[in-house]
């Protein structure tokens, strides 16, 4: 038998492990921040530098002593930024909204309804996830162009309005309301759009705040499509922005200048994350898991 002794030494270095691997962990954790966020504390440390400053630096200095805000006025009058953060909002704003009704009505026909062929359609429909986007992006390409809606915002919001994945994820996230609860609505009188609207929309609310920034935060960056479909800067996006920057925006190539635009085009993304990232993680979350 083991005694009083021996159990607590054993208590001891199970103890020291136990610190020694949260010691550990916490070490590579700080570390793995360090590497995620160092290109962020870099972009703002460049769009603080002045022009001369920055181009005097033979070795890359980590901080400033004289930071300036010019790179962000220089970045405002450089190219109309503001017209394209205009464009951007009316551009991830509709897009948003026609995909949430296009992905809720097919979510809820998948997990909800039944009709034949169902499941086959919908493996089809996962299918169309094996696609190359190269080649998604050329099929919508040919299609706007002979519709003749190039530089238009349809042209811009319709390839956008739906998505496999996020039917996918909400359709699971459906389809773990109990269908007592439908077969007891459908006795009451309660039609499918009715049930749909005031049961599980409010029911799924976690996913569907999830998708909806995850879309936002899409529509933000966007970028091959727009600078895809449109030459007329009257709907360039702010992503089309600072390329137009980089590329005639100063006549030369102004970083500084160029990080300042990025930082304020990436702070409402970064805002909005850490407003909604409790709903963000447990919409993914709830989406994953079934039962």
């Amino acid at each position: 038998m083991k005694s009083n002794t021996d159990y607590i030494r054993l208590e001891k270095n199970a103890r020291t492990r136990k610190k020694a691997v949260s010691a550990v962990t916490c070490v590579l954790l700080v570390f793995w921040a360090v590497v995620v966020l160092f290109p962020f504390y870099w972009m703002v440390l460049t769009s603080l530098k002045s022009y001369g400053a920055y181009n005097s630096e033979y070795i890359p200095k980590f901080f400033t002593l004289s930071p300036t805000l010019q790179n962000y006025a220089d970045a405002f009058t450089a190219v109309p930024l503001g017209k394209y953060f205009v464009n951007t909002i009316i551009f991830t704003v509709l897009t948003t909204a026609l995909m949430m009704v296009v992905i809720t009505l097919a979510a809820f026909a998948f997990a909800r309804l039944e009709f034949q062929g169902k499941h086959t359609a919908f493996l089809l429909f996962l299918s169309l996830m094996m696609i190359p986007n190269e080649l998604v992006v050329i099929t919508n390409f040919v299609t706007v162009t002979n519709l003749d809606m190039r530089n238009t915002f349809p042209g811009l919001i319709l390839p956008s309005v739906t998505s496999v994945f996020y039917i996918y994820l909400l359709k699971e996230n459906f389809e773990q309301i109990p269908d007592s609860l439908y077969y007891a609505a459908r006795v009451d009188g309660t039609g499918d759009w009715k049930y749909l609207w005031k049961v599980m929309i409010p029911m799924s609310r976690p996913t569907i705040i999830t998708i909806t920034i995850l879309k936002v935060i899409e529509c933000w960056n966007s970028y091959i499509w727009p600078r895809l479909i449109t030459d007329d800067e009257n709907y360039f996006l702010v992503s089309n922005g600072i390329q137009e920057i980089r590329e005639n925006g100063f006549g030369r190539e102004n970083i500084p200048a160029m990080m300042a635009a990025v930082v304020v085009v990436s702070v409402p993304l970064v805002v909005l994350f850490l407003i909604f990232r409790k709903k963000i993680m447990s919409g993914v979350s709830r989406g994953g898991t079934k039962g």
